[in-house]
Order: C-alpha cells, then structure tokens, then sequence
C-alpha cells in the first residue's frame, strides 16, 4: 500500500477548522481545538483525512507532535493524489 508524507504548519485555537493552503512546503491548517492531551492532533489528522477522502486512522503525526510543525504520514495516498487535493506549494517560497 502506498504512503505519503507531508509537512503541515497548524495553528491552534483558531477560529475554526480549515486547510488554508500552502506556506513554503508547509500546508497552513487551522484547528478551532487547543493543543491540550493531543486533541489538536486529531482534529489536524481528521480535517486532512477528510479532503484526501480517507480515513482518520489513515493519517498520522509521524514527527512533531508537540510542535506547531508537524510532518504527517498518510496511507492509501500518494504524493501525486496529495498534491491533485491541495495544489502545488508555491516554488517562489520553498
């Protein structure tokens, strides 16, 4: 099975969920949760999840957990289906 890996910026305590697009080579995601017993995690993992039609176990924190930024593994994906979903970061800023 094929796996991707991407690098995410999250910022917490946001107003409400939302993948903003990409900052550098990091997708900008805002979760409405605080970083409080790894729910921010979850909430990052699932809204991910989401717009890649997989599911939430499907995405996991695989280096960053108590860090704003976080490189995410996820399976049943490939890198070509995470970029058809979000787009490619800008060069200009990588």
């Amino acid at each position: 099975m094929s796996s991707a890996r991407m690098a995410v910026h999250v910022t917490p305590k946001a107003g409400r969920d939302e993948i903003v697009g990409w900052r550098g080579s990091e997708l900008s995601v805002r979760v409405a949760v605080a970083p409080e017993g790894g729910k921010a995690n979850a909430a990052v993992c699932a809204l991910v999840a989401g717009s890649l039609g997989v599911p939430k176990s499907a995405v996991r924190v695989a280096r960053g957990l108590t860090s704003r930024h976080k490189q995410l593994e996820i399976g049943g994906v490939s890198e070509r289906d995470v970029l058809s979903a979000f787009g490619e970061p800008d060069p200009g800023l990588l």
